[in-house]
């Protein structure tokens, strides 16, 4: 080796430890990248010059060039398809490519043109170009490892204020318990955190639909959901993912839905459009909308059970009272007489019921008993029931002949309800005196007049009251009773009790039971009569009221 090629060794050695500790001084990729292309060019005169780093799927990441009017579009595909790598050389018109391997293999090119001086790479070019990418290797996975480590600090830095403010937000959430407040506070947290300016809040509600909080068009969101089951959709949905149905959403600006979900049922959906700073929703924003979504979501059901407990304790409430309205309705107290003893039973399978009884006293002869079933159960049938006590107690008051009154009970009746509700009512006046029973039964189940263990069934009247004014004049009918005498009176609560394999109690069983009544009491049968259907039930809950009169001529 001679003098002139021991000085060119030395000047490239000394080159090296310079470049070296140059671009071993920073961490800055582009630094970095810029004096190995830079030192490249200069050293081998080249016209320009191109540097690629690609990721881990190989993809084009990170890119330097010199030397153009125009940086050169990179195809995605430069690393995986020989085919774009050699049409990608010849069309930027490079004359030498080098692989940059780290420790962990490929990451990246280093593309160069040709020289100035028209020559080709020479070995010695190829080595010192193969050492100086070696030196600069390293270099570069020192910065890319740097980066990587404050991208995931950063990462962990996000998830750790994440947490810290969903568990913030849990607690707040917890203590609260109107649905508009937590959807107010839902909303504040989205903004703040991923710093949107449109959005919607949806909650579903079995088929219902509630927009508890948006930023959006109400009318356009409101048609979005007809047409749409947000109970359907299950996933995060990304705008490029968008189904025809969801096109609307596009129209609006929605960017991103996440559902809010309970045991993997969808119970609402948070939609979100463009974030302010432009960024894109990563996955971790994603999770946290979801975890933030899934507290959110809980808060709500909790109150929206609240909200049933307090309207059904209010509904309780009411019909407590109501019930106590109706029990003032039914007579506090029978009157007594000389000639008749009269016993009643009461007992509605509701709170409120549609059973109705009355004993008045019209005058020193006279007593009237009726009963009546009003069609339906609950609240409903109780206020026609209070309906037909008024106009009873006003009818009573006219001294009108008992065919007559009811004429005029059915068409008040039949003007004051809807379309399918009715009354089978049956009432009476007996006279105390000649001991006669003069009654008219529309559509109640016919009384037992038991007479020497015989029944005799009254059924003289006319059609249901209510169900239509009317056209056919009710008739009425007189009975004259006899000492020992039972009159019964019950609606069909009796005959339909059932137990718990819903057998009825029948009409057999009862006039068989009632038949055998000698010398009772009308209390001591009443309780023979309870006792009986008790026996039967065996505690089955039932859906109709229980009401029934005994009475028995005395002298």
């Amino acid at each position: 080796m001679d003098k002139t090629d021991n000085i060119g060794l030395l000047r490239n050695l000394s080159a090296l430890v310079d470049f070296s500790n140059l671009i071993n001084s920073s961490l800055d990729i582009n630094f970095i990248l810029n004096n190995i292309l830079l030192t490249c060019m200069g050293k081998f005169h080249t016209t320009k010059g191109l540097i690629v780093l690609f990721d881990r799927a190989g993809k084009p990441n990170i890119n330097i060039s010199k030397g153009f009017l125009n940086a050169p579009e990179i195809p995605e595909d430069l690393y995986t398809n020989d085919e774009a790598l050699d049409n990608f050389i010849q069309d930027c018109q490079f004359s030498i490519r080098k692989e940059i391997n780290s420790t962990t293999g490929a990451i990246g090119v280093i593309f160069l043109g040709r020289k100035l001086t028209g020559k080709e790479y020479d070995k010695t070019d190829l080595e010192f170009l193969s050492t100086i990418i070696n030196i600069g290797a390293t270099a570069i996975e020192n910065s890319l490892t740097v980066e990587e480590l404050k991208r995931v600090n950063r990462e962990l830095d996000s998830k750790v204020n994440q947490l810290s403010s969903l568990f913030d937000l849990s607690k707040e959430f917890s203590g609260l318990l109107k649905i508009e407040t937590i959807g107010k506070l839902l909303a504040f947290s989205l903004i703040g955190q991923m710093t949107v300016s449109e959005f919607a809040i949806v909650i579903c509600s079995g088929e219902k639909h509630r927009i508890l909080e948006t930023k959006y068009d109400r009318n356009k969101i409101a048609l979005f959901l007809d047409k749409c089951d947000a109970r359907k959709i299950n996933t995060v949905i990304t705008k490029r993912q968008f189904t025809e149905e969801l096109m609307l959403l596009t129209e609006l600006g929605v960017e991103l839905i996440v559902p809010m979900q309970i045991k993997g049922e969808t119970k609402g959906l948070i939609m979100l459009g463009e974030r302010k700073n432009r960024k894109k929703y990563e996955q971790t924003d994603i999770e946290f909308i979801s975890s933030l979504g899934s507290i959110a979501i809980i808060s709500i059901e909790n109150a929206l059970l609240f909200e049933t407990a307090l309207e059904k304790q209010r509904m309780e409430k009411d019909l407590e009272t109501a019930r106590t309205i109706q029990k003032n309705l039914l007579p506090k107290s029978i009157p007594k007489f000389d000639t008749i003893e009269i016993a009643a039973y009461n007992e509605s399978a509701k709170i409120v019921g549609g059973d109705y009884y009355d004993v008045i006293q019209l005058d020193e002869d006279n007593v009237l008993i009726a009963i009546a079933d009003v069609s339906g159960k609950g609240v409903p049938a109780s206020l026609l029931m209070a309906n037909l006590q008024a106009f009873l107690k006003t009818i009573c008051k006219m001294k009108l002949p008992l065919d007559k009154a009811t004429n005029l009970i059915n068409d008040l009746i039949a003007e004051n309800t809807t379309m399918g509700n009715y009354v089978t009512f049956f009432w009476s006046v007996f006279n105390t005196e000649s001991k006669e029973l003069t009654y008219v039964n529309a559509g109640h189940n016919p009384p037992f007049l038991i007479r020497n263990g015989k029944i005799t069934k009254l059924k003289k009247g006319g059609m249901i009251i209510g169900f239509l004014p009317t056209t056919i004049p009710y008739e009425s009918e007189t009975v004259k009773l006899q000492k020992g005498d039972y009159l019964i009176l019950y609606t069909d609560g009796i005959t339909e009790a059932m137990d718990k394999n819903n057998k009825e109690f029948t009409d057999e069983k009862f006039e068989e039971l009632v038949c055998r009544m000698k010398e009772e009491s009308p209390y001591e049968a009443m309780k023979i009569i309870k006792k009986s259907i008790d026996e039967h039930v065996k505690g089955a809950e039932q859906s109709d009221d229980l009401t029934y009169i005994v009475a028995r001529v005395t002298k």
